[in-house]
Parts: structure tokens; C-alpha cells; sequence
């Protein structure tokens, strides 16, 4: 290829962020994914696509795939730094979903080992496994860290103007990208106030979590507290206490002083 036809096949996108990056590794791990009570998914040479301001991606070789399941559509879409996607239906029986499957044919030369991939919509699978363990919402990044570390600092939780939890027995969860989370034992929460709210959420890093919620006076709020009754090996350190959503309290104090509230994808809108 010349370096016309280079710069021409080129994601135009980087010229415009140059910032941006696309990095792409292969998984060390045994990667499946079941649907309709079938395995559509095995592989020991999954790529781990990497991208700026995006969940990590696996790409599955297509020799790996069943792709006698899937029917190409006329569905594509385009993407500045990776190229013209093409989508494929998947269906066993009467179990369809709708272009849950996109592959880049002729990617852009700044991600050539894309192509003969392709990629899932995690959520329209029925299930995912890294080797045996069960995998929620989307591929764990294996640069992201969760440290779970006790602390004696007090940490006091305001709602509605009431003083809900405090405690000097927390556990502050730091994670890549998220602001620092504070766990309380139960016993420094007015338990009294919350109520199971039924709701039911994945962490891929942390496991499954159970949310309350709280009452204060005539005013409730919903799902403000949760915990991981049965957090993942990964995590024991979090399970069964009790954290609030630092962006939709009043107020949380770390030894007197205020926590920032930072804007996140749990703020109010």
C-alpha cells in the first residue's frame, strides 16, 4: 500500500482528536458467551479492544464464532477511527436479537487487527464467562483497580438534613475514575430509615448489588443506599456494608471536612 493510499485509508477522526487512542491487546483468557442455552462463543484468542472514553470490547475471531447463527442485515454504522461497521442479526429458535453482532471488514490501518473480528452487544447475550466466572454489564478492564481499604477517619452521611450514618469503621473504596466510595458497617446506619427498594444492579468488578431506600420525614429517596450481600472473590472487603451515593446526599464529611460532590453518571438530573 502507498502512503497515499495509507493516508487515504486513514481513520479521519485522529486528525481532528489527536488524543485519541485505540489500544488492542489479546485476552490470556478463555472468553464464552451463551445464548438461548447455547454457546455462540468460545475462544482462547479474544482481543481486548481498549478505546478512549469507551468500555473495553472484546473481538472474537470469527473461526470461534457460531456463525451459521447469525444473518448479515443491511444495518451498518460509522465510526472516525475504526471504519464502516457491519452488523448481523442472531437468532436460535424463536429468540432473535437485532444486529447484536458488528464487525469492521476493512478497518482503518490504525486498527488492522480488528478485522475478521467481531463483537457483541454484551447485554443482548444471555451470559458471559471469563474461564468459569460469570462477567456482568460489560469486559473488565484489566487496568482498572479497585482498593478497598479500612479506615478510622469519621466518615458522617447528611440527608434531607439528618444526620443518617456515621462512623470511625469504614471502608473507602477507590476505583479508577470514580470518586472515592465509603462503606459503612450497618451498625453506623440508621437502618431504620431505609427500606429494601427491590432494585437489583451488576458491577463486572464488584459482583451483584441490593439497593434501600431512605426516608427522611415525608420525603424518600430512592435507591440511595446499597450493598453486596455476596461481592466477587476480588472484593470480600465491601460485603454487607452499607454506601450512599455521594452526588444525591446533602453532605458527606470525612473528619470534618466536606467531600467534593463531583458530576457523575449517578448525579440528578
Amino acid at each position: 500500500m502507498t502512503q497515499e493510499e495509507v493516508s487515504a485509508h486513514s481513520g479521519p477522526g485522529y486528525a481532528v482528536h489527536p488524543g485519541y487512542a485505540i489500544d488492542v491487546e489479546v485476552s490470556a483468557r478463555q472468553v464464552r458467551g451463551v445464548f438461548a442455552g447455547q454457546e455462540i462463543v468460545r475462544t482462547t484468542a479474544a482481543l481486548l479492544v481498549r478505546e478512549t472514553a469507551h468500555k473495553p470490547v472484546y473481538y472474537f475471531p470469527q473461526a470461534d464464532v457460531r456463525m451459521d447463527l447469525l444473518t448479515r442485515t443491511d444495518h451498518s454504522t460509522h465510526c472516525p477511527f475504526k471504519g464502516d461497521a457491519s452488523y448481523w442479526t442472531l437468532g436460535i429458535g424463536d429468540r432473535v436479537s437485532e444486529n447484536a453482532v458488528w464487525s469492521y471488514l476493512d478497518p482503518y490501518v490504525e486498527v488492522p487487527e480488528i478485522k475478521d473480528h467481531v463483537a457483541f452487544y454484551w447485554k443482548e447475550m444471555d451470559a458471559w464467562f471469563e474461564e468459569d466466572e460469570e462477567i456482568f454489564v460489560h469486559t473488565r478492564d484489566p487496568y482498572k483497580r479497585i482498593d478497598a481499604v479500612p479506615s478510622q477517619r469519621e466518615v458522617k452521611v447528611t440527608v434531607g438534613g439528618e444526620i443518617v450514618a456515621q462512623s470511625t469503621n469504614a471502608h473507602f473504596l477507590f476505583e479508577t475514575g470514580l470518586p472515592t466510595r465509603y462503606y459503612l458497617p450497618r451498625n453506623d446506619v440508621r437502618s431504620d430509615l431505609m427500606t429494601s427498594s427491590g432494585t437489583v444492579t451488576r458491577c463486572p468488578y464488584k459482583g451483584i448489588a441490593e439497593y434501600y431506600d431512605l426516608k427522611i420525614g415525608d420525603q424518600t429517596y430512592d435507591d440511595l443506599v446499597w450493598t453486596y450481600p455476596d461481592p466477587i472473590a476480588e472484593c470480600p472487603k465491601i460485603k454487607d456494608l452499607l454506601c450512599f451515593f455521594n452526588e444525591r446526599v446533602d453532605a458527606i464529611h470525612v473528619d470534618g471536612e466536606l467531600v467534593p460532590n463531583v458530576k457523575t453518571p449517578w448525579s440528578p438530573r
